[in-house]
């Protein structure tokens, strides 16, 4: 044996040699093979003939398809159903939401100063509240209803008058311009005129009355009851909401 020199490359210097497996590996590899094709071929010689199976047991098979095929039109149905459930559900919360906006109180205005307000005064009934705004500030309807009244009309000046379901009537007064006509159908928040200074009127404000079964009420009470207080310049935060989204 030739003896490597030290200046030789050494060519397996840090490299690993896989054993070879002994030979008793290769005899258990094809003795285990010839056992698993032994056992193939057993089962194979016990499988039925096609020709030999049990009509019974064929119709049993028959009869488990035909119930999967109604457990699967079954589920179809309910899901059918949950669809047609969801649908009226939506239908059901559209219909809430249109309900609550026709029954929402809002502020006029969104900046006002309170001046006067409901009760005597000159030794006549002054049968509104007075709100101070600048001059063609967009006034908005506090309430839903039907424009029974738009236009000049007389001490009032140019006015707005709504009804709603209820028969509660609201004028809006002394207008600079009004923006609906009559016979038109508005939305609480839904802008109606301009804040003006035309008929009997001493400034640019809004005048706001509101009447009940014919004859007029103080407003303050009045709106404080459907959660608007018009001293405070508060109105609902679901009040709002509603508005917002209609």
């Amino acid at each position: 044996m030739r003896q490597r020199l030290s200046s030789e490359p050494d060519r397996y210097r840090g490299r690993r040699r896989v054993p070879t497996p002994p030979r008793s590996r290769y005899a258990v590899a094809v003795t285990a093979a010839f056992a698993g094709a032994g056992v193939v071929a057993l089962g194979a010689s016990n499988m039925p003939d096609a020709k030999t199976v049990d009509p019974q047991a064929l119709k049993g098979l028959g009869g488990s398809q035909v119930a999967a095929e109604a457990l699967a039109e079954r589920d179809a149905g309910t899901d059918a159903a949950s669809r047609g459930e969801s649908r009226d559900s939506a239908a059901t919360t559209k219909l809430s939401a249109e309900e609550a906006a026709a029954d929402v109180w809002l502020l006029p205005l969104e900046e006002y100063t309170f001046t006067s307000g409901y009760g005597m005064r000159w030794e006549k009934l002054h049968a509104g509240i007075d709100l101070a705004a600048p001059e063609g500030l967009p006034y908005k309807a506090i309430h839903a209803g039907k424009v029974t009244q738009a236009g000049y009309f007389g001490a009032y000046g140019y006015a707005v008058t709504i009804e709603d379901d209820e028969g509660n009537e609201v004028i809006y007064a002394h207008s600079r311009r009004v923006l609906v006509e009559k016979g038109q159908v508005v939305k609480a928040g839904q802008v109606i005129g301009q804040v003006g200074n035309t008929g009997a009127s001493y400034g640019t404000h809004l005048h706001l009355e509101i009447h009940v079964d014919g004859a007029p009420t103080d407003p303050i009470p009045f709106l404080r009851q459907r959660g608007v207080d018009i001293k405070l310049q508060v109105e609902s935060v679901f009040a709002a909401g509603v508005a917002g989204v209609s």
